[in-house]
Order: structure tokens, then sequence, then C-alpha cells
């Protein structure tokens, strides 16, 4: 429709994380002009889920003049398929780890809008293409650290979908094949075991049960452990924590040196909850890399992370897929 972006000037992105899911209202310049969220895993069917969805949607699009303004919707999630618009046995959802969820189309018919989905790794990384460090790069891994360990690839400027939509699954990497830690996808020793939120509470809490150093983190039940007691016990120079910081990033470290070997990255760029972590998860890493990596490789890639408030980066890049569905 001529002139349809003047007319519906606005998209919804949706980044629809483990624990959380944001959605915001962007232009076509990319400012997000409100925001909402709910709790994600507050839903044990995924029509309650998106019934709270379109309810928090529609006090936002009221913000900025009501469901007319709005072309289309752009959804990143996790193992989504921007070919089908489903999401498909992710393992961190109640609702979405048994089978095929058509998520895009239940949101097109609840909202009346067209609606696109894809990865929600390749939505930040769409999203840092776009508006963030990777802007101008044509070659670049996103690694998205959070409930689990999320990537998108960008080779020659396209995000690599492969023959499926599945392609770039690298937080499952297997990185331990002897009695590595069992995955939330079934499969042992994946490196989303070790190098996600959860995986860092996982290993303190290895620590803390095999060893006799004393810790900040023993003031607390092993269970009541995240990422975060461990992050501020580190920056409280606390000699344990830290070590868990260093096993994190060491084998992040070991995973980018494989992960050069297949597409030679200008940056890996680092997004989500650990990377508050700082120069504790990042020294570790890069130093990993440079031991591990081919040497034609060891010093060519940027270690970076996402300038990106909060969400924003998923946001972003979801509402980038919205605004490519074609109104026709």
């Amino acid at each position: 429709m001529e002139g349809n972006n003047e007319l519906k000037p606005y998209v919804i992105g949706l980044d629809l994380g483990g624990t959380n899911s944001v959605f915001g209202i962007v232009d076509s310049r990319g400012d997000i002009k409100a925001t909402t969220a709910i709790k994600t895993q507050a839903y044990e069917k995924v029509e309650d889920y998106v019934a709270a969805s379109v309810e928090a949607i529609h006090v936002i699009v009221d913000q900025v003049g009501g469901l007319d303004k709005i072309k289309a919707m752009g959804i990143g999630a996790p193992n989504g398929n921007y070919y089908t618009g489903t999401i498909e046995f992710a393992p961190n959802l109640k609702w979405g780890h048994t089978g095929i969820v058509p998520l895009a189309d239940l949101f097109s018919k609840a909202l009346g809008i067209p609606v696109a989905l894809t990865n929600d790794a390749n939505a930040a990384a769409i999203g840092e293409m776009t508006y963030g460090v990777a802007r101008g790069m044509k070659n670049f891994i996103m690694l998205t650290l959070g409930t689990g360990v999320g990537s998108g690839i960008v080779i020659n400027g396209q995000v690599v979908y492969g023959c499926d939509g599945f392609a770039g699954e690298l937080g499952h990497v297997i990185m331990r094949r002897d009695n590595g830690r069992p995955c939330g996808c079934g499969r042992c020793g994946c490196l989303e075991a070790y190098c996600s939120a959860t995986g860092v509470a996982r290993t303190a809490r290895e620590f803390l049960a095999t060893r006799d150093d004393a810790s900040l983190l023993r003031e607390y039940k092993p269970e009541d452990i995240t990422s975060l007691e461990v992050s501020i016990a580190a920056g409280k120079g606390d000699a344990l924590a830290k070590e868990v910081y260093e096993f994190t990033g060491k084998m992040l470290g070991e995973a980018c040196a494989d992960f050069a070997a297949f597409s030679s990255p200008e940056a890996f760029i680092f997004f989500g909850g650990l990377t508050k972590a700082g120069d504790l998860l990042m020294e570790p890493l890069v130093k990993s890399y440079k031991e591990h990596s081919l040497t034609i490789f060891r010093d060519k890639p940027k270690f970076l992370i996402s300038v990106l408030d909060g969400s924003s980066a998923a946001v972003l890049g979801a509402s980038a897929v919205g605004w490519d569905i074609n109104p026709d």
C-alpha cells in the first residue's frame, strides 16, 4: 500500500525470553516509543500466554494511537523458526518444550496484523547490526548469555538460517563429552549448561560442594545462589566467585576459538545479563581464545559487549523483522 509506513508508522517488537517477555513499540528510525513486559513462565498454556501478552500490548499500543498505527509485529524467541513462524521444542519454555507452537499465527489472529518470528539471538544480532556495535559489520557472531546461551551468525551481511531455519545453535555445541552436565535440550555437556547465567550458578554450587574454600557464597543456601550473587561476591574480591568466572570465561574462549574456524568473524559480540560481570568474564575469555585459536585467527576478531541497554537489541531486532514483512 502506498504510504503504508506513513499511515502505520510503528511495529511491535517482542523479545521473548525464558524469564521475561518484553514488548516495544518501535518507529522506522529505531526509536522505542513505549515498552511493557510480562513474566514468560507465569503461564502453563500458550493460549494463556498470548492472551496476557495481547492485554499488555493493547496498553502500549493505545499510547501511540491504537492498532491502526501498527504495521506489523516481529518476535524474537528461543527455538524460533523464521521460515515457519513457529517455536519448536524450546527447552526453557513451559508451554513450548514439548512440541511445535505456531506463535506468529496465534499473535496474528489475536491482533489482526501480520506477524513474523525469528530466533531470539538472531533478533539480537539484527538489532546490533542495525543500531549497535556491529553497525557496518558484515561478518560477526552474536552470543547471548542469559537463561540459556543463544547465537546469531552473520556472514556477508546475512543472518544464517540454514535449510530449516535453525542454523546457529552454538549454545548446544558440546564442550564436555565425558561426564558433561545435563542440558535442558536433552543432551549433556553443552556450552549452555556451563556458560549461561544458570550455568554460572551451577558452577558455583559445584565448587562450594566439592571444596572447603571460604567464600561469601556460603552465606546463601545453595539453591538460592544465582549468577547475580556470584557476580556480587566476585566484585567484592571473593576468590571462589572469581574462579567461577575464570572457569566460565575459559570455556567461552575455547568455544569462540572453534567458532572462528568456520566463519572467521570480524567480531564476537556478547549480550545478556552475564555480560554485567565485565572484565571478570571477558579477560579470561579473550586469554583463552588466544590460547586455543588457530594462528591465522588469533588476533583478528574483536571481543565486544553490546551497548544497547537491557533487551533493546532483541526488541529492535524483532521489530526489524516486522518492518521486513511484505504488506501484500
